[in-house]
C-alpha cells in the first residue's frame, strides 16, 4: 500500500491490541471508537485474538464486553484455560443458546432499524451495553446475523444500524466472522473501518502455517502484505513482515578476522561488518567448521554471536566445535553465544526472521550464522518466495552492521557441484570449497570466488581439518584442474605465473 501524508494518524488515539507484533502492523493499534472486522476460517485464532484484546483493555481499567451468538460461555472458558488466562473482568453476554433468537419474528428484527419492533435478542444486547457501559466490545457471530437476516439488503441495513449505534456510544468494536455463511455480494468490509484477514494452510509435511493481512484501515496507513503468525501458549503472536529499508544503524567498518592466517591473506583482510558471506561446497567439506572459526574469533574479541543450525544435531555441533576449535560452554552460559537448532517443519520464515531480529536488536549479536541455506529453503511454504525473503533478511543484517555467514550445501562431491538455487549474487563474499583427488587421497581446497568490498587472492589453497582446527595451506600453483576433482601437475612455463607464485 502506498503511504500518503496522514495528519489524522498522529492526532487520533490508538488502542494497543495486546497481540505481539500486530501493533507494529497497525502502526500503534486500533483507532478508538471504530469498527474492525476480524475474518477467518474456524481454527485461525479469531477468538483467541479477541480475548487477548479484551484482556489488554481490562488491564488498562477499561470496561469490556464479549457478545457471542456462536461460542458458548463454556467454549470461551476453554479457550482461556488453554492459555492459562482468567476471564475475570470480561463481561460475557452469551446468546448462543437463546431460544428467542430462533423465533421467526426475531429473525426479521435483530438489529433491524426499521419500524418493526426489535426482538428480544436485540433488546438483551442493548440492555447489556447500557448496563456495562463498555469502551470495548467483541461481537462474535456475524455468520449468525447473516442467517437471521435472510436477505442481503436486510443484512446490510442491520450492519449499518450496528455501526451507528456503537458509534453513538463511542465504543470500539471487533466483529468476528468465520466466513461460513456468505450472503450474496453484500460483505461487511464496506461498513467497517478496518479489516484483518486470518488464513491458515497445511503443507504436505509439517505443522500448520498461519498468516494474516490487513486489507483496509480507514483514515490510516498500515504495513501491507502477508505476515506470519502463530498460536502459542501466550496467545496469538504475529511476526511482521521484515522491511529492510526501515532498519538502519551506524557502525564502524572494522573487519572480522578468522584467526586463520592463510584465509585472512586470501581475503586481503577479514570479513567487513555489514556484509554477507556464503560458504559453498559439497557435504562434509568443512563449511560449518569454517563458519564456527569466525564465530569463535568474534567471541574471543568480546562480540556476541548467534548460530542457527537447520541440519545438524545441536549437541554434535557443539561437541565437534569444542574438539576442533575451542570450548564454547562459558560463552553459552554468559549469553555471549546463542546456538539454536531450527526445525524447518515447524518454524515459519517470518518467525525465523523475528528470532534473528531479537538476537541482533535486543542482545547485540555482531555475527550471525545460518547453517544451512538448504534448511532455510525447507522452511519455506513456497520456494518461489525464498529469494525475496533472503534479500530482505540479508539487507537487514547488513544495515545493522552484522557479519552474516550463510552455509550452502551443493550437490556432488568430486568435480563441479551444483545447487538447486543460485543466490550467490545476494552475497558480498563467496567462499568456494571443493574436494579433489591427489596421490590416492581425497583432499579439500578453498578459494575466494567473489568479494565486493575489495581485492582478494584468486588462488586455490588446500584446506585441512585437523584436531587443532582448520589449516589453510599454500597456493596450489603446481596443479591445474582442481575444480574438476582430478588435478594434474603443471610446470610453470608462463613467467606471469612464476611471478605471482613468488609474490605469494
Amino acid at each position: 500500500m502506498k503511504k500518503v501524508a496522514n495528519t489524522r494518524r498522529d492526532t487520533e488515539e490508538r488502542i494497543p491490541t495486546g497481540v505481539s507484533g500486530l501493533d507494529d502492523i497497525l502502526h500503534g493499534g486500533f483507532l478508538r471508537n471504530r469498527l474492525y472486522l476480524l475474518k477467518g476460517d474456524p481454527g485461525t485464532g479469531k477468538t483467541t485474538l479477541a480475548l487477548q484484546y479484551l484482556r489488554a483493555c481490562h488491564q488498562r481499567n477499561e470496561a469490556v464486553l464479549y457478545i457471542t451468538l456462536s461460542e458458548t460461555q463454556e467454549d470461551l472458558a476453554g479457550v482461556a484455560a488453554a492459555h492459562d488466562w482468567s476471564l475475570d473482568g470480561i463481561t460475557l453476554c452469551d446468546l448462543s443458546t437463546s431460544e428467542d433468537s430462533l423465533r421467526a419474528d426475531a429473525q426479521y428484527t435483530i438489529f433491524h432499524p426499521s419500524d418493526v419492533e426489535l426482538g428480544e435478542t436485540t433488546q438483551t444486547i442493548l440492555e447489556e451495553v447500557e448496563r456495562v457501559k463498555p469502551m470495548h466490545v467483541v461481537f462474535d457471530g456475524l455468520s449468525e446475523v447473516r442467517l437471521l437476516a435472510r436477505d442481503p439488503l436486510r443484512y446490510r441495513r442491520q450492519m449499518i444500524a450496528l455501526k451507528q449505534y456503537f458509534a453513538e456510544q463511542r465504543i470500539t468494536v471487533l466483529l468476528l466472522d468465520d466466513r461460513a455463511t456468505p450472503l450474496g455480494d453484500i460483505q461487511p468490509e464496506s461498513v467497517v473501518a478496518g479489516v484483518i484477514i486470518l488464513e491458515q494452510e497445511t503443507p504436505i509435511y509439517g505443522g500448520t502455517r498461519r498468516r494474516l493481512r490487513v486489507t483496509k484501515v480507514r483514515g490510516s496507513d498500515y504495513r501491507s502484505g502477508y505476515h506470519d503468525y502463530e498460536i502459542a501458549q501466550t496467545g496469538v503472536v504475529v511476526h511482521p513482515r521484515l522491511v529492510a529499508a526501515e532498519h538502519h544503524a551506524l557502525f564502524e567498518a572494522d573487519p572480522l578476522l578468522s584467526g586463520l592466517s592463510g584465509l585472512d591473506h586470501m581475503l586481503q583482510g577479514g570479513l567487513e561488518r555489514g556484509s554477507t558471506t556464503i560458504l559453498m561446497g559439497p557435504a562434509g567439506v568443512g563449511k560449518s567448521t569454517l563458519s564456527m572459526h569466525y564465530v569463535y574469533a568474534a567471541l574471543q574479541q568480546g562480540h556476541r554471536a548467534a548460530f542457527y543450525t537447520f541440519d545438524e544435531v545441536l549437541q554434535l555441533l557443539v561437541q565437534r566445535t569444542e574438539r576442533l576449535i575451542g570450548p564454547l560452554g562459558a560463552y553459552q552460559d554468559s549469553g555471549q553465544l546463542t546456538v539454536a537448532q531450527i526445525d524447518p517443519a515447524e518454524l515459519s520464515p517470518g518467525a525465523f526472521a523475528q528470532e534473528v531480529r531479537k538476537h541482533v536488536e535486543e542482545e547485540g549479536a555482531r555475527v550471525v550464522v545460518i547453517d544451512s541455506l538448504n534448511g532455510y529453503l525447507s522452511a519455506m511454504p513456497e520456494e518461489r518466495f525464498l529469494v525475496t525473503h533472503l534479500h530482505e533478511l540479508f539487507a537487514y543484517l547488513n544495515q545493522k552492521g552484522v557479519v552474516t555467514l550463510v552455509v550452502m550445501a551443493q550437490h556432488g562431491l568430486l568435480g563441479q557441484s551444483e545447487s538447486s538455487l543460485d543466490v550467490s549474487y545476494l552475497a558480498d563474499t563467496v567462499l568456494m570449497m571443493r574436494y579433489f583427488e591427489m596421490s590416492g587421497e581425497v583432499r579439500q581446497a578453498i578459494s575466494v570466488f567473489k568479494k565486493r568490498s575489495g581485492p582478494h587472492e584468486r588462488t586455490l589453497r588446500q584446506l585441512e581439518i585437523q584436531p587443532g582446527g582448520i589449516r589453510i595451506g599454500e597456493p596450489l600453483w603446481q596443479f591445474q584442474g582442481i575444480m574438476t576433482g582430478v588435478p594434474q601437475m603443471e610446470r610453470f612455463a608462463d613467467p606471469m605465473l612464476q611471478g605471482r607464485k613468488q609474490e605469494v
